[in-house]
């Protein structure tokens, strides 16, 4: 059903790795997530299912590092903080949309302990299987949890929300992580300004590729992960400059109010595991507000 729509694979790195971790001691981990592994296809589970003995998992984390190196703790990291940032108790937040949502679990999480409502977009193809998952998994969809479909190359993005029950004007939690990169150019200004026209109080985390990386005018000692994404038929289109990014969220409507890299990973997450990990200068992280 993906083969000819590679960015739709996508959906499944990010929580195979998620799962991984889950089978490092508690104390060690980068990122909490007990549904990562049920969220699986069964061949990926298998997979997660032979990292429990560490020297499997450490191979598996180093082929990772090889391809990308720093990638594994960056994912890993950049999960954990937007799950921080959305339990903040200080954040209030009427509503949660999770763009590029994959298979992503928070809104299963959430649902958990809250009637919130958590909006999921992504490609057809992926919400059919995230429904699919779902029903394997949960016996259906939480009530809580809406599924929308929605191309943000094409389609009208809060069109589809509404259509779902979204009230635009709530104050609302965006997500949109591994996504960015993605989109064409326009495609992110579109879809950012967009959820810029959320109630005030709305707050915004997005991951983002570096322009420079994305031209190739740096390859941060990840040439391979560059010839991946940026080959033949390259699969990244847009990155951004972290110098940059607060007049550019502006223009957009919102206000940046932190960015989080490498040397945020490695101070706040990294070390006090005790793991001698690197994370990626490659990929960053920001959140904003309205």
């Amino acid at each position: 059903m993906t083969r000819g729509n590679p960015a739709a694979q996508t959906a499944f790195g990010p929580m195979v790795l998620a799962a991984i971790e889950q089978n490092e001691p508690p104390q060690r981990r980068l990122v909490d997530d007990d549904l990562a592994a049920q969220f699986l296809p069964a061949r990926m589970r298998a997979l997660v299912a032979t990292t429990r003995v560490a020297p499997v998992r450490r191979t598996v984390m180093a082929a990772v590092q090889r391809s990308g190196p720093g990638l594994w703790s960056s994912i890993a990291c950049r999960k954990r903080l937007i799950d921080e940032r959305l339990s903040d108790p200080l954040n209030e937040t009427d509503a949660v949309v999770v763009l590029g949502a994959g298979l992503d679990t928070r809104g299963c999480r959430i649902a958990r302990h809250s009637d919130m409502p958590v909006f999921e977009v992504d490609q057809a193809v992926n919400i059919e299987r995230k429904a699919a998952v779902l029903q394997r998994v949960l016996g259906g969809t939480p009530p809580s949890v809406h599924l929308v479909s929605a191309d943000l190359e094409r389609d009208d993005l809060m069109a589809a929300l509404q259509a779902a029950g979204y009230d635009a004007s709530r104050r609302t939690f965006f997500i949109v992580e591994g996504v960015t990169q993605y989109l064409s150019p326009d495609a992110v200004r579109t879809t950012l300004a967009a959820l810029g026209t959320a109630g005030k109080g709305s707050r915004l985390v997005f991951s983002y590729i570096r322009q420079d990386f994305v031209d190739g005018t740096n390859l941060y000692g990840a040439p391979s992960l560059h010839r991946r994404f940026r080959g033949r038929h390259p699969m990244w289109h847009t990155g951004l400059v972290p110098e940059q990014l607060g007049e550019w969220l502006s223009d957009l409507g919102w206000q940046l109010v932190e960015q989080a890299g490498p040397s945020y990973y490695r101070d706040l997450y990294i070390r006090p595991t005790g793991r001698r990990l690197a994370a990626s200068p490659i990929e960053w992280t920001a959140v904003a507000q309205r």
